[in-house]
């Protein structure tokens, strides 16, 4: 431990892909997250955490700049974060700062990683050196060039599809101990004050949990037999049973234990050296996932709660530990950190009204959620659905974007070439009954809140899904074919 001011380090720890429900620190009937269990005697654990966006690049985008989707504007339509000012940027001038992650979108080729002074993505042929310091630099020079970006993306491409050649069977997502290890290696050798961030893949399909977690949460259960493509089930292509359901969740809550285990080892190791007291520590997940629910799997094609009703807890010394009812926006973390770092920001200014260390946290009881046209998992279930001889309608929610307005109470879902959904979350808190057109004053503050927030940004315009993966380049989509994303 160093001399550095202690009191303004940030550990931010994103859980990629949880639910909320499969964590045993928010009551769930299976022992998940005993480590995350005694994080949260010590934090502020909070029920009502929503998600700005149901996938990685555009949740990450507005945690780091304190605007939603719409407004920084890194969705599928355009999956790169440009003209904004990030967290790390912000804090440079203060803090030592570091992103490690083995998540393919957050990299210098989308920009989230701009601004941290060391990051690690964890490709196999790709080392954290490569993209780091000066390289990041000349990473993001290569970017920002046409005919250089499609070096970039051969780059991108090679190292991602070993990456997942190489995690397509047991003890997939082990990028996870190493992440552990370099933030480790990164507090103990920094003498400044620090902004560490860590995104954990384990949840994220396909599910190969490490065997002593799979033997615990899914006995017997081989990974390969069951069905880790969601666009097959999601185009109809293949349907999934009971036990199936059953051992697909298993190996979820195997990776979920996994991910306990690690961040475990982590806390045990700022604890004996010094560095927990005050050090503010954020634990959330960036979107969560169905199983099954509204006949999807995966986290595309709706902003129902399990994906975007996340878990959030925060530990810092003016924050009293407990459970917290207070309906809050992961946006919010934005604020936190730099209210805890005692900055100002460089591009959205801090509002501390929005900083989850105030007393009353912001009085605005509703929050929102955006969701841009799919553009690149259309291409893959289109391939799924055309294989098994379906139709896939244009006017279904496979081509909608969809914006949401939110409270503990209920939600109102304007859906693009769809019927609008309202659902009474209070009483129904499944989303099963659409109470559209009911005399519901809590859903008819709440399509107001929402038809306000759409007048404050740009309306939909089409968009040609042919000209955005064309624009990517070959190698562009390659990489999003090995995630899983396109086909």
């Amino acid at each position: 431990m160093s001399d550095r001011a202690s009191n303004r380090n940030v550990l931010f720890v994103v859980m990629d892909t949880v639910r909320k429900d499969h964590l045993s620190c928010y009551g769930y009937d299976r022992e998940t997250t005993p480590g995350l269990e005694r994080f949260a005697a010590e934090a502020a654990v909070f029920e009502e955490a929503v998600a700005p966006a149901p996938w990685t690049l555009p949740v990450h985008a507005s945690m780091f700049t304190g605007l939603y989707p719409g407004d920084h504007g890194a969705t599928q339509e355009n999956p790169y974060l440009e003209d904004a000012t990030t967290l790390a940027e912000s804090l440079s001038p203060t803090h030592a700062s570091a992103c490690y992650s083995s998540n393919a979108w957050i990299t210098p080729y989308t920009h989230l990683t701009d601004g941290f002074s060391s990051q690690d993505n964890f490709f196999e042929v790709m080392p954290g050196e490569f993209l780091s310091g000066p390289l990041a630099r000349a990473w993001k020079t290569m970017n920002d060039s046409e005919r250089l970006r499609q070096v970039a993306d051969w780059l991108v491409g090679v190292g991602n599809a070993i990456h997942e050649h190489l995690a397509s069977g047991g003890g997939a997502d082990s990028k996870t101990p190493a992440v552990i290890d370099r933030t480790i290696e990164f507090i103990d050798g920094t003498d400044e004050p620090y902004f560490s961030f860590i995104n954990l893949m384990d949840a994220h399909l396909p599910y190969h949990p490490p065997d002593e977690h799979r033997e615990e949460f899914a006995p017997g259960v081989d990974s390969t037999a069951v069905c880790q493509n969601s666009k097959e089930y999601n185009a109809g292509a293949r349907d999934i049973d009971d036990d199936e359901w059953e051992a697909i969740r298993g190996l979820y809550d195997a990776e979920i234990h996994h991910v306990d285990d690690q961040l475990g080892r982590l806390f045990r190791w700022m604890r004996a050296n010094g560095e927990w007291e005050d050090t503010l520590v954020i634990v959330c997940a960036d979107h969560g996932e169905l199983h099954g629910e509204h006949d999807l799997y995966g986290h595309e094609f709706g902003v129902y709660d399990p994906i975007v009703n996340v878990p959030l807890m925060v530990k810092h010394p003016d924050l009293d530990p407990g459970r917290y009812d207070e309906q809050v926006e992961l946006v919010d973390c934005y604020h936190t950190v730099l209210d805890h770092a005692g900055v100002d920001g460089r591009g959205v200014p801090l509002d501390p009204e929005r900083s989850l260390l105030g007393e009353g946290f912001r009085d605005e009881p509703n929050a929102f959620v955006e969701y841009y046209r799919p553009v690149v998992e259309l291409n893959q279930l289109e391939g799924k659905a055309s294989d098994a001889g379906i139709d896939l309608p244009k006017d279904s929610r496979y081509y909608s974007r969809m914006r949401a307005a939110r409270r503990p109470a209920g939600k109102y879902i304007h859906n693009e070439r769809i019927t609008d959904e309202a659902y009474r979350l209070d009483e129904d808190p499944g989303e099963t009954e659409n109470v559209l057109g009911a005399d519901d004053p809590v859903i008819e503050a709440l399509e107001t809140a929402l038809r306000e927030f759409e007048t404050d940004r740009e309306a939909w315009t089409d968009v040609e899904d042919d000209a955005v993966l064309s624009g990517m380049g070959d190698d562009a989509k390659q990489r999003l074919e090995d995630l899983g994303y396109i086909e």
